[in-house]
């Protein structure tokens, strides 16, 4: 029995060594851990945020009739172009009944009043021929004879330009006669003949006649959200790309941050506005959906690498990298970073062109026969 028991320990203990052994020679034969490596190199980095938003003009100029009536002809149309006082659309008025006929008797009294002022100096005249009243007697008389012939012709005045608009002597001062109030493009006419509009007075906005502005003068309009409008100030340069216009980019200059936010879908949004540098060969219409690259920070042709590579230590939060100093051994190099793009860091010091970075991703080499 106990050579038996002596036999199986020394039978274990044989082929526990033997396993050893073969793991051992297992392990050393496999092919030792190689990490790939990288040098920095000088590149241009810029760190951006972006805005949606279109295209819009600087000013745009709503046009509004100052007298209610029907469209009855229209001269210019979309796109056109157009200077201050030039002539947009003609209106035949429709007149109130009841105004119409207070102007009527508005004549009507006047000239009563003409009549009886007339009789009045015609007697002050004769008297004053036979030496019984003054000079200046019949002058008075003449004054107001004078003056109810002004009311008199002021009231046919109003009657006119209650009935039809307009009255003799007004010229381009027409009420009746639309007229461009800027120079630029027309970029809309929502009326058409017949069409009936509303004058614009302290009570009413008005019908809309037509939208002018100067497209020379565009800007960027759109909105970013809470989490980066605290990095943004008035003055940063923009990058406009419009979705219409393939592989151009038009500058601007951010000139305006809203003070207060909207909340719009779960978010709160600020307005921002930005003025474009246009070339006069390019056309940009108005209401073009476009985005905004606001850039926060830009280092120009700097040493840098990729922002994958940087490890921060765990308690002080310092980056490092790790630096081959031999085949298959690295060191732990502390740097100062600059600006990041998210893909690319600047490295303020540290580190220098021919430092060979390690990479965190192993080569697998071929087996070994």
């Amino acid at each position: 029995m106990k050579k038996s028991v002596t036999i199986f320990i020394l039978i274990f203990i044989v082929v526990t060594f033997s396993g050893a052994m073969y793991y051992l020679y297992a392990k050393n034969a496999e092919d030792p851990v190689v990490y790939k490596t990288e040098k920095p190199s000088k590149q241009t980095i810029i760190k951006k945020t972006v805005a949606t938003g279109s295209i819009l003009p600087l000013e745009e100029v709503l046009i509004k009739p100052n007298i209610s009536g029907i469209i009855q002809e229209i001269y210019v149309e979309g796109g056109d172009i157009v200077k201050a006082n030039d002539l947009i659309a003609k209106i035949r008025v429709i007149p109130n009944l009841s105004a119409l006929n207070n102007a009527k008797n508005a004549i009507q009294t006047a000239k009563i009043s003409v009549d009886d002022e007339e009789r009045n100096f015609n007697r002050q005249k004769s008297l004053f021929d036979k030496g019984v009243i003054s000079k200046q007697d019949l002058e008075r008389a003449e004054v107001t004879y004078q003056q109810s012939l002004q009311s008199y012709k002021a009231a046919q005045q109003n009657y006119d330009i209650v009935k039809t608009g307009s009255t003799k002597g007004l010229g381009s001062s027409a009420n009746t006669l639309i007229r461009a109030t800027i120079s630029g493009m027309v970029l809309e006419m929502p009326v058409e003949v017949g069409n009936q509009v509303i004058e614009s007075n302290n009570f009413n906005e008005g019908t809309t006649i037509a939208t002018i502005a100067d497209i020379n003068r565009m800007i960027f309009e759109g909105k970013v959200d809470e989490s980066e409008v605290g990095k943004i100030k008035e003055g940063l340069p923009l990058e406009i790309t419009v979705g219409a216009i393939e592989n151009l980019k038009f500058d601007a200059i951010l000139d305006y941050v809203a003070p207060k936010g909207n909340l719009e879908n779960g978010a709160v949004q600020f307005e921002i506005k930005g003025t474009l540098n246009l070339n006069d060969s390019i056309f940009i219409r108005a209401g073009l959906s476009a985005n905004a690259s606001i850039i926060l920070a830009r280092a120009d042709s700097v040493l840098s690498i990729k922002e994958a590579l940087v490890q921060f230590d765990p308690k002080t939060k310092d980056p490092f990298v790790e630096l081959k100093i031999g085949e298959g051994k690295f060191e732990r190099k502390d740097i100062k970073l600059g600006v990041s793009d998210g893909i690319n860091v600047e490295i303020v010091e540290g580190l220098s062109m021919e430092d060979e970075i390690k990479v965190w991703n192993i080569i697998k080499t071929e087996s070994r026969n």
